[in-house]
């Protein structure tokens, strides 16, 4: 259905001709809009936005049997579900190797350049190495599972400076670990570690040192959650918004003043999936069982107070959600089950399959290339009621359905992990 709509790109709204499928919206001009990295490619975890949206197009429309053809694998990568980053002509990835989470720099055609440790493997529940690392102005940034936050150069893996974060800040190591992928703005690193002396904290991202702390009275046993924060700017004013084990809030990208929090008030406090900004809302996806184990949170432009909008039984777990066109696509259990399209207003369900009901996706090229937990990778289209499926395959035959790496759409290739083995496949069209 063709339709001339207002759509807000970059903060200006223009006027423009549509196509839409059966599932699409339109923001509403007063729109949030994310603040992309200013490096290349793939700089960081779910793209230059953290979005999950990839700008590639000329893709394959539709994969052959057994997928698409497989470049090359890398292995000896090591325990883990971090994703790599592509950026420069280099890809980071990292893994727990024995008794070390280690960091590799390989070329574009999987070969080590160099590798380096960053602390102790994470042997707590779940062992494996968490978060991915982040790549600003020739450095590379990286969180081990016990808040050791490490700076190297990035083209040759030497140390410049390290900091762990729940030491610094007085802060208590969450169950499951830190697991969050690491925000550069500007001169800044930006981390939550939900401490006594911070809830969140800007370091200096050449030397490690504090810039600023955002602090909240903090609850008896509260935490730093698994989700890592995105960076927008809304109302005119650039914010943060990050996860605690209690609560969702915002921050002022500049000071650090935290501007609202919303409580989780959840049967099992832990977020693992990142904020997704729909509009002038943010979506926030849990583990929880409970009937609000994911809601939405609308924010006043003008700042102050933010209050829920509504609440879904949607349980996630590893797979975060993503926003296309006012729609948000993701994955759970709970009352509502499968892969999903809902509707980023209301969170009606507008598109369904029954599986995966744990799995992480990438928009790319108007499709959604998705990892289910169980190893098998599909390539699925919108359509009014479902989704088409124009591929599928499996990069694992026996995946313990622990294949949470998300995938990564960079420069024509999907890049797969799973545990020591990173993929590489050829997703460009003929």
């Amino acid at each position: 259905m063709k339709s001339k709509r207002v759509l807000t790109v970059g903060g200006v709204a223009i006027a423009i001709c549509l196509t839409l499928c059966a599932c699409g919206t339109v923001l509403a001009a007063d729109a949030g809009k994310l603040i992309a990295s200013s490096e290349p490619d793939w700089p960081q975890w779910r793209g230059p936005r953290r979005d999950a949206v990839s700008s590639e197009t000329g893709l394959l429309g539709v994969w052959p049997e057994g997928g698409p053809k497989l470049l090359w694998k890398a292995t000896g990568m090591g325990r883990g579900w971090c994703s790599p980053i592509i950026t420069r002509g280099t890809l980071y990835i990292c893994g727990d190797v024995e008794d070390e989470l280690r960091i590799f720099a390989l070329d574009l055609d999987g070969k080590i350049k160099w590798q380096v440790a960053n602390g102790k493997s994470w042997e707590k529940p779940f062992p494996g190495s968490r978060a991915s690392c982040c790549y600003s102005e020739g450095m590379i940034y990286q969180m081990n599972g016990y808040g050791r936050v490490v700076c190297l150069d990035a083209a040759t893996g030497k140390q410049r400076w390290v900091v762990n974060v729940l030491e610094r800040f007085e802060a208590k190591q969450p169950r499951f670990g830190m697991s969050e992928c690491l925000l550069v703005d500007g001169n800044n690193v930006i981390v939550t570690p939900a401490g006594k002396k911070a809830l969140i904290a800007a370091l200096d991202k050449k030397t490690g040192k504090t810039v600023w702390t955002g602090t909240t009275a903090p609850q008896p046993t509260e935490t730093a959650g698994y989700a890592s924060p995105i960076l927008f700017e809304l109302g005119g004013r650039r914010q943060i918004i990050a996860t605690s084990s209690f609560r969702t809030f915002a921050a002022d990208a500049a000071t650090g003043k935290v501007l609202w929090t919303v409580g989780l008030e959840l049967t099992v406090n832990a977020c693992s999936t990142i904020p997704v900004l729909c509009g002038d809302s943010v979506f926030v996806t849990n583990t929880s069982v409970d009937d609000q184990a994911s809601i939405l949170v609308r924010m006043n432009p003008a700042g102050g107070k933010a209050e829920k909008a509504w609440t879904i039984p949607l349980r996630t777990t590893s797979g975060s959600s993503l926003q296309k066109d006012g729609n948000l696509y993701v994955s759970g259990g709970r009352k509502l089950r499968g892969f999903l399209c809902l509707d980023a207003k209301t969170g009606k369900v507008k598109a369904e399959l029954p599986k995966p009901t744990n799995a992480s996706a990438i928009w790319a090229d108007g499709k959604l290339f998705v990892l289910s937990a169980d190893g098998k990778v599909l390539l699925l289209k919108p359509t009014a009621k479902s989704f088409q499926t124009l591929g599928t395959f499996s990069i694992v035959e026996k995946a313990k359905k622990d294949a949470w790496a998300h995938p990564v759409v960079c420069g024509g290739r999907l890049y797969l992990r799973y545990h020591d083995t990173l993929f590489c496949y050829d997703v460009k069209a003929q």
